[in-house]
């Protein structure tokens, strides 16, 4: 079981609940060392006086507020932690909804990070469960600020299945103005109905249901399979290129390529789903792993996709090596059963 990074009070109206909080993220990506090119050594980085070049302990440091605009001869007002620990919110155990929106009148943009929130014991579920329930039928969050490590935030309490999450939210001048931000927007495009209409039946065509499982992080795989490749002295495929712009001119002609395919795909989708409601097919659902000697005949998106029909944890950070190596003793447990 994780361990709460924050508890504290969940509070609604007149209604409270104890709730703690959990990290909802786990980073995947591959770190790297740093190194100086041609050797194995370690470079790191330190602390160091600008002016005599020699390193700075961390308890000499304190914070400086530059006065005007010149970085080289800035004057500082110099303002220690301490100072800024009295002036902090203070530590706050309470987060209080102040109020409920519609969760369709939030744009992305604001939600930062995610975390769970959990009832602090079994005496606290009914309540726990109550806003969970009917925030999920409203489609609305509740928003609230709290405290956590002399840190102010605004956030989302909002409804997963089976769970409450807090989303960390961005202060409305954080959020830059985007067409102040992002030059060529276009300003008026004139769109007949028949590209729009097209539009939208290459959507419907390309409408799927949301599994997140479908998904996974195909550019770390890369990142490992470069570093296995380089291990063993081998060479790697270089990623193609992306395709061109679409032409305006050839703009509807696309659409329509678009959609047959699209069309193509999809009836692809559904005669696999007839075959699986099968009597027959239904008990191959989640067929059984190959022995070792014939998984090393397949290419490592087969084996995770083998690994995805079976279960195997941690399938998305493993290697090609790993994926044989993890499908193997899941038949050899298989067969011990």
């Amino acid at each position: 079981m994780a361990r709460a990074i924050w508890s504290g009070v969940l509070s609604f109206g007149l209604v409270t609940v104890p709730v703690s909080l959990y990290t909802a993220i786990e980073d995947h990506t591959t770190h790297f060392r740093l190194l100086q090119r041609g050797t194995s050594d370690r470079v790191r980085n330190k602390r160091v006086n600008e002016r005599t070049g020699k390193e700075v302990r961390f308890e000499d440091i304190a914070k400086g507020y530059p006065l005007g605009d010149e970085e080289e001869d800035a004057e500082y007002v110099v303002v220690e932690r301490e100072e800024l620990d009295r002036i902090a919110p203070g530590k706050s155990q309470l987060v209080e909804i102040s109020g409920f929106v519609d969760l369709d009148d939030v744009e992305p943009v604001y939600f930062d990070r995610t975390y769970y929130l959990g009832p602090r014991g079994k005496e606290y579920a009914k309540v726990y469960q109550l806003l969970r329930t009917a925030l999920e039928k409203s489609n609305r969050a509740g928003i609230a600020t709290f405290v956590m490590r002399s840190k102010q935030y605004l956030t989302a309490v909002r409804a997963q299945p089976d769970v409450l999450v807090l989303q960390t939210m961005h202060w409305a001048d954080e959020i830059r103005d985007p067409h102040e931000t992002v030059p060529g927007l276009p300003e008026s495009v004139d769109l007949s109905g028949k590209e729009v209409d097209m539009a939208l039946r290459l959507m419907d065509g390309l409408a799927v249901d949301w599994n997140p499982e479908d998904y996974r992080d195909t550019y770390e795989e890369k990142v490992a399979e470069l570093v296995e490749a380089k291990r063993q002295g081998e060479e790697i495929a270089v990623a193609e290129e992306p395709p061109e712009a679409t032409n305006v001119v050839d703009l509807m002609q696309v659409l329509q390529a678009s959609i047959d395919r699209a069309g193509e795909k999809a009836g692809g989708k559904r005669r696999k789903k007839t075959a699986r409601g099968t009597p027959s097919a239904a008990k191959k659902s989640k067929p059984e792993p190959e022995p070792e000697k014939d998984l090393r005949n397949l290419k490592k998106e087969e084996l995770y996709e083998r690994a995805t029909e079976i279960g195997v944890p941690g399938r998305s950070r493993m290697n090609r090596e790993e994926l044989i190596d993890a499908l193997s003793k899941a038949t050899r447990r298989k067969k011990a059963a």
